[in-house]
């Protein structure tokens, strides 16, 4: 897919009929905020149109037959000692490796690491929180390759002379934590901080306030708090990149559930179809009544697996039940009891919201300070009413953002 993060869809470089290899830029950023696309595999193009992704979105895409000789650009691989490099340069080695954060958002990570103010950074936080259910990759990460995490923190912080690194931890991996700790003990800009295991501290707000204290709100970057947040697979694919010449092109996703055969994490080629990775993990043992990209709070409720894995695709959750439509078919009106306001991490009004995402009131929506919801489904998992809450705010949230824009 040619629109694989936030900003404008990339513009395509290749035609039919032309052959491409592994590491081949087939796609270039469409605009200031965008991002590069690059292919995972060498073969022949068969076509650029329009396909399905996870989200529901139809997205035009280059389709690529895998010719299976995974043969690669010249130079691909080539490693570089990064202490030689400007900071200029590395900014423009990340920018040209595709790379965008990869725990779900997708925003272009070298506009991240250009803020105004290179000076006003002194926080890295790496978002090793992994708070959603189900969800294991980052955790198989840390536990396996945490090496590449520390030298991905040190190209960064190479950056921002007056920042230190965090990597914000849940308390429920200790293994991960006592590990990092290790790997820092002579690290005297690094910093592992312990979380306390909760629903969402994997939301940049939350996470930016557990590790520093400050707190920002929806009109507000990170940088505004001097804090620059990245998840672990965007640290990693950054020493790929910048240290051993590999961009983009590859991500560890969660195949799991309990409609799943042989549950795991698998490396994947970006554009891999979600099918191909269910038959990996062993099939169906049962046939799932819901499939999710993602984990079961955030994630998207998927139609069919016909549809290619993307930069920000983390996991496919296939479950034998289907706790939303059973509880929708249960749902009844608000009781105002408040557990919703309880629950909600972002200290706004649920139920009020949602009322007003219903009627398509805008004005009342934005002044209840609905646009400082961070879509975690909290109040929805909460509300003993069984009310849609989660996803009529998304939905009022996203077309007063599709109204701005026009505007």
């Amino acid at each position: 897919p040619l629109s694989q993060h936030i900003g404008a869809p990339a513009k395509p470089l290749v035609a039919k009929g032309d052959k491409v290899l592994v590491g081949q830029k087939i796609a270039e950023a469409g605009g200031f905020i965008s991002a590069n696309v690059i292919c995972s595999v060498s073969g022949t193009v068969k076509g650029i149109e329009p396909r399905l992704v996870a989200n529901g979105a139809i997205v035009q895409s280059i389709i690529v037959e895998n010719d299976n000789e995974y043969t690669a650009i010249e130079g691909f691989g080539e490693k570089r000692d990064y202490t030689k490099l400007s900071k200029e340069e590395i900014r423009n080695i990340v920018k040209e490796a595709g790379i965008v954060g990869l725990g779900g958002a997708g925003f272009p990570t070298n506009v991240k690491l250009a803020p105004k103010d290179d000076n006003a950074i002194d926080h890295i936080i790496v978002n090793a929180a992994e708070c959603e259910p189900y969800l294991t990759s980052d955790y198989r990460r840390m536990v396996e390759e945490p090496e590449k995490l520390i030298e991905g923190m040190r190209i960064i912080l190479s950056l921002f002379d007056n920042a230190k690194g965090i990597f914000g931890i849940e308390d429920n991996k200790p293994d991960c934590i006592a590990k990092l700790t290790e790997l820092t003990k002579n690290e005297p800009r690094m910093e592992v901080k312990a979380l306390k295991t909760k629903y969402p501290q994997g939301s940049e707000r939350q996470l930016i306030f557990a590790t520093t204290g400050r707190a920002i709100n929806s009109t507000m970057l990170p940088a505004d708090a001097g804090c620059i947040v990245d998840n672990v697979d965007t640290i990693v694919a950054i020493y790929h990149a910048v240290k051993l010449g590999r961009p983009l092109m590859h991500r560890i996703v969660t195949i799991t559930g309990d409609a799943i055969t042989d549950p795991k994490n698998f490396y994947v080629c970006i554009g891999t179809n979600y099918a191909e990775l269910v038959e990996a993990a062993g099939g169906f043992k049962t046939q799932p009544k819901k499939v999710i990209s993602g984990g079961p709070m955030m994630g998207f409720a998927m139609f069919g697996l016909d549809v290619p894995t993307t930069k920000t695709t983390s996991a496919l959750l296939c479950l034998t039940e289907d706790a939303v439509e059973d509880a929708s078919q249960n749902a009844t009106a608000c009781i105002n009891c408040g557990r919703c306001v309880e629950a909600c991490p972002s200290r706004i009004v649920p139920s009020r919201l949602a009322d007003y995402a219903e009627k398509h009131l805008e004005e009342p929506f934005e002044q209840w300070h609905g646009m400082e919801c961070v879509e975690c489904g909290s109040c929805s998992f909460t509300c003993p009413a069984k009310r849609n809450l989660a996803q009529s705010i998304k939905s009022m949230r996203k077309t007063i953002l599709a109204n701005r824009r026009k505007k």
